[in-house]
C-alpha cells in the first residue's frame, strides 16, 4: 500500500466523498449497494444553532403597563432588537432560534410609545421562562432512577481475601522524610 503524504490524504478523502455523494445523488453508480447509500443519506452534517435577538416571556409582558415610561419599559424587556429610524415612537422585540432536528421558533413584540409613555404593546403568545428552558432541553428522560448502592455480591467480589494481608505492605513501607529538597536550584 503506498504512503500518502498527511496533506493530501486529507483532499483525497475530500474528493472521495464528493466523488460518493455525487454518485449517489446520481445513481449512477451500480456498484454501491443500497445500505451503503441508506448508510450515507442518514449521516446529517451538523448544523449550529442560531439564536437572535432578544427572550421576551410571558412573566415580562405582564408586566408592562401602559403609561410606563420608555426607561421603565428597556429596564423589563432589554433594548429593542430593532430600531426604526421612521418610527421612532416604536419597538420591535423579535426573537428566532434554529436548532437542528427542532422546528424554527419566531416570536414577535412591538411596543408603541406616545412621546416618552407606553401607548400599547401587541405581540405573539410568549412562553413563561419554564416553559421555554423545557423547550431548550432535549436531552432524554429516561425516568429511571440508577441504583446509588453497590450490591453485596460486588462488595465481596472487590474485597481482598484476607483483609490482614491487604494491610500488611503499608505497614512496611519505610517512614515519609521530614522534607523534601527544593525543586529548582536556587543558584541561577
Amino acid at each position: 500500500m503506498p504512503v500518502i503524504p498527511h496533506c493530501r490524504s486529507g483532499a483525497l478523502a475530500a474528493a472521495l466523498a464528493v466523488a460518493l455523494l455525487t454518485c449517489l445523488s446520481l445513481s449512477a453508480c451500480s456498484s454501491v449497494s443500497d445500505s451503503t447509500r441508506s448508510a450515507l443519506t442518514a449521516v446529517t452534517p451538523y448544523k449550529v444553532e442560531v439564536v437572535q435577538g432578544n427572550f421576551v416571556s410571558k412573566e415580562q409582558v405582564a408586566s408592562l403597563k401602559p403609561g410606563m415610561s420608555r426607561q421603565q419599559a428597556r429596564d423589563i424587556l432589554g433594548t429593542s432588537l430593532l430600531t426604526d429610524v421612521f418610527h421612532a415612537n416604536r419597538w420591535d422585540y423579535v426573537f428566532t432560534i434554529r436548532r437542528q432536528g427542532v422546528e424554527p421558533q419566531q416570536r414577535r413584540l412591538t411596543l408603541y410609545f406616545n412621546g416618552d409613555l407606553l401607548d400599547r404593546f401587541e405581540g405573539d403568545e410568549m412562553p413563561s421562562e419554564e416553559e421555554f428552558v423545557a423547550t431548550l432541553d432535549t436531552r432524554r428522560k429516561s425516568g429511571k432512577v440508577p441504583e446509588l448502592e453497590v450490591p453485596e455480591e460486588q462488595l465481596k467480589k472487590a474485597a481482598p481475601a484476607d483483609p490482614d494481608k491487604a494491610a500488611e505492605p503499608l505497614a512496611k513501607r519505610p517512614p515519609l522524610p521530614a522534607s523534601y529538597p527544593p525543586l529548582e536550584s536556587s543558584a541561577r
